[in-house]
Order: C-alpha cells, then sequence, then structure tokens
C-alpha cells in the first residue's frame, strides 16, 4: 500500500509545541516532510524607501530555524530549507517526494493571503489538497462567542464579550515521536549575506532576544521564576530611565517560537502562585490586542483601515522623507523621550509599547508625517514585526483604525501629556 505523505509547510509558526498543525499532520500521515522557504519578497525593499526585512530581525528568523532544524534532528529528522518562492517549488516537491497533502497556517495580511493563494492555484491543479490551520491567536475563531463577520470592530467590546463567554483551550503536547519523508538533502541555512545583507554593516549590537523555541521557552521559563519581582516594577510613569514593565515575549510569539496559549497557561499559573497584578494583566491585555488585530484583518482586510484612498497610499506612498522625519528615524529630534526610544529601537530591534506609542504620537500629530511612514519603517526595525499588529496599531494612533476612538484604545492627550513631562525632565 502507498503510504500518505504530508508536507508541512512552516511560516510564522516555528515550534513543535501547541502546533495543531504539525500533530494533525504526524496523526494522519505516515510520514511528514517540514519545508521552510526563504521568500525573497521578505528581503527586498519596499516603496518606503525601508527595507521589507531589517538584519536584527533576519538574524533572529536565522536562530529560529536554527532551533527549529535542531529540534527535528532529535528525531532523526530535519527541515527541508529552500531559497525562492513557495508557489515556484511547491509542485516540484509535491511530485518529487509523493506528497498527499499539503498543511500549512493561514495568515491575515494581504501579501501572506496572496502568496497562499498562488501556493493553493498551483496544487489544486494537481488535485493536491491545502489544507488551512489557525494557530496563531489565544483564541480559535470557532470558540468565539460570535462568527468572523460579527466580531465587534470596537476592541473594548470585543474584549468584554470574548473574555466573558469564550474559552481558550488547552495546549497541545509537543510529539515524542515524528516519522519523516526519505531525503538526502535538506539544504543549508542561509546566512545574511545570502538573504542579501551587507555583511560590513553592523547587525543591532544589543540584541534581546536570541531566535529559537528553546530560547523563547526559557524566556518564558525564567521571567515567570521571578514572578514577585515583577510586583516591584513601576509601569504607572514612563520616563526615560524607566519605560515601564516589558515582558519581552513579543519576538517569540510574531515568529511562532512561542505559542500564544503557552503564555496565557503560564502566566496564568503564576497568578496562582503569586497572585494577580497589573504587570501580568498586562501581558494578558497584549495577547486579546494580538487577537483583535488578527481577526480584524480577517473580517475586514485592508477595510479596517478608515482612511479614504489607503490603497493608492501603499502603492505609491507619499512623497519622499523629509528632514523631520529622517530626524525622527535617526533619533535626532532633540526631544528626549523620543530620541532616546528611536535609538534604542535601531540598536535592539525592540522597543517596549509604551515607547511605540510615544514616537508614534510624536511622528503622526507633532511632524504631521502620514503614519504609514512610521508603520513601514518599523516593519523594517522591529525584531517582533507583526503585519497585524504593526499596522493595525499605527492606524490607531493615526485615528484610521476601527478602534482608534475607543475607550482602552489609543489615548492622545495621555501621550501628549507624557512628553510634554519628560521634555522638562
Amino acid at each position: 500500500m502507498k503510504s500518505k505523505k504530508i508536507l508541512v509547510w512552516f511560516r510564522n509558526d516555528l515550534r513543535l509545541h501547541d502546533n495543531e498543525m504539525l500533530v494533525e499532520a504526524i496523526a494522519k500521515s505516515d510520514s511528514i516532510l517540514p519545508v521552510y522557504f526563504f521568500d525573497p519578497r521578505y528581503f527586498g525593499d519596499t516603496r518606503f524607501q525601508t527595507a521589507k526585512t531589517g538584519s536584527t530581525r533576519a538574524r533572529f528568523l536565522i536562530e529560529s530555524i536554527h532551533s527549529l532544524r535542531r529540534a527535528f534532528q532529535d528525531f532523526r529528522g530535519d527541515i527541508l530549507l529552500i531559497q525562492g518562492r513557495p508557489e515556484d517549488h511547491m509542485l516540484d516537491l509535491v511530485e518529487r517526494f509523493e506528497i498527499s497533502e499539503v498543511y500549512h497556517h493561514r495568515e491575515v495580511g494581504p501579501e501572506e493571503t496572496g502568496i497562499s493563494a498562488h501556493v493553493e492555484d498551483a496544487l489544486w491543479k494537481q488535485k493536491i489538497n491545502l489544507r488551512h490551520f489557525i494557530g496563531h491567536t489565544l483564541y480559535n475563531k470557532e470558540d468565539l462567542p460570535f462568527p468572523i463577520k460579527d466580531i465587534p470592530d470596537v476592541f473594548n467590546q470585543f474584549k468584554k464579550k470574548t473574555e466573558r463567554d469564550a474559552i481558550v483551550k488547552s495546549c497541545f503536547e509537543a510529539p515524542v515521536q515524528i516519522s519523516f519523508v526519505e531525503n538526502s538533502e535538506w539544504g543549508q541555512i542561509p546566512g545574511l549575506e545570502d538573504l542579501g545583507f551587507d555583511v560590513d554593516e553592523p547587525v543591532g549590537g544589543e540584541q534581546y532576544a536570541k531566535g529559537g523555541e528553546t530560547a523563547g521557552l526559557a524566556h518564558l521559563e525564567d521571567l515567570l521564576k521571578h514572578g514577585s519581582e515583577i510586583y516591584s516594577k513601576n509601569s504607572s510613569k514612563v520616563t526615560p530611565d524607566n519605560p515601564g514593565f516589558s515582558s519581552k515575549l513579543s519576538a517569540w510569539l510574531a515568529l511562532g517560537c512561542l505559542s500564544p496559549r503557552k503564555v496565557y497557561w503560564q502566566f496564568k499559573a503564576a497568578e496562582n502562585e503569586f497572585g494577580g497584578n497589573s504587570n501580568f494583566n498586562q501581558v494578558l491585555l497584549g495577547l486579546l490586542w494580538r487577537d483583535y488585530f488578527r481577526f480584524m484583518f480577517k473580517k475586514h482586510g485592508i477595510r479596517f483601515f478608515q482612511e479614504p484612498d489607503f490603497e493608492r497610499l501603499i502603492v505609491t506612498p507619499v512623497e519622499e522623507d523629509s528632514d523631520l522625519v529622517k530626524n525622527w528615524k535617526a533619533g535626532q529630534t532633540g526631544h528626549l523621550l523620543v530620541d532616546r526610544y528611536m535609538q534604542e529601537l535601531d540598536r535592539s530591534g525592540f522597543i517596549p509599547h509604551a515607547g511605540r506609542l510615544i514616537v508614534a504620537t510624536y511622528l503622526i500629530h507633532i511632524i504631521k508625517a502620514h503614519w504609514t511612514k512610521g508603520a513601514a519603517y518599523f516593519e523594517e526595525k522591529l525584531t517582533d514585526y507583526s503585519a497585524a499588529s504593526n499596522w493595525g496599531n499605527w492606524a490607531n494612533v493615526a485615528g484610521a483604525g476601527l478602534s482608534a476612538g475607543s475607550k482602552g484604545g489609543f489615548d492622545l492627550e495621555k501621550q501628549f501629556k507624557i512628553m510634554d513631562v519628560v521634555v522638562l525632565y
């Protein structure tokens, strides 16, 4: 009897724990072929005079692939690595390895969904099914108290109804046994130079996180080991010397090295030991905001952005950077807190959420630059870049998002007060 082989197409889901796609593929097949594509579309330039992916995030990605490869090698297997577009290689892989079905996680950004559509069209011609999974959210869409089309557009309403009526499922266990498709050549992990980066230019010098599932789980464990210390971190007042509490879990969440449900249940366990506090609540609130933006993109697509001619702005961005925007990017505005955050972003690929609101407020409401300039620059610089969260948050600060003016959403007056205090600091 012909064995059933499933190709598991990894994207932003670089983990073994709580990975329904992987669990299902193992259960429904005789062997699996894990594959990751280094898609050149993610390593080029954008229309905004920025790079699609900066060197700091590229390094984090490479480390994350190293970690996933080692995890599969522990099972005497591997992951096939290909530099190229998925739709250009998928049919060859299906034919060469006699694949019966392809599994992947569905994304919500227009570029990512477009890539899925290209692959699905190619596979359809060979009567091969592309099965979609959703493994990036805290809540499964089928567990929400409303269908996608009826999800409240205002975050506060989404939060209230979801916390009251939905459940967070337990995590899928990491596999204990995996059978791999026979293969002799699994491909090399590219270096930064292979992805088009200038190796003579310095990569972010203060990397705040090492990529991969192993590092992400270790950071989460270490964070919760010191649960009592989280109480002492004051997040009520933002100053240059007090950025507030940040779990710094976001980069691992963005690439799927950590599951949001894993984070949720670990924090809930910590609450049972240490009791609840505002910093624990802040982490759980951040997970909800991640869900909200993903579900909004799923429901509305780019119609989420309440701005005339938004598609034109993306295809043909506004004028080239002014000197004010260039100074903002370089951290040379003359505003103490804005400059510190922008310089930190350039060095490390990370600034806390409070800092992102402050620098966005300055760009949009003081410099009066269009918000898409900031969103595109963050796309290049952030190690934890996620399309839905990044573009959704920037739109909210600009008043162009569906939840921008809602209670619990962006508070412009509050940000002005923080910035005014720091001017006098």
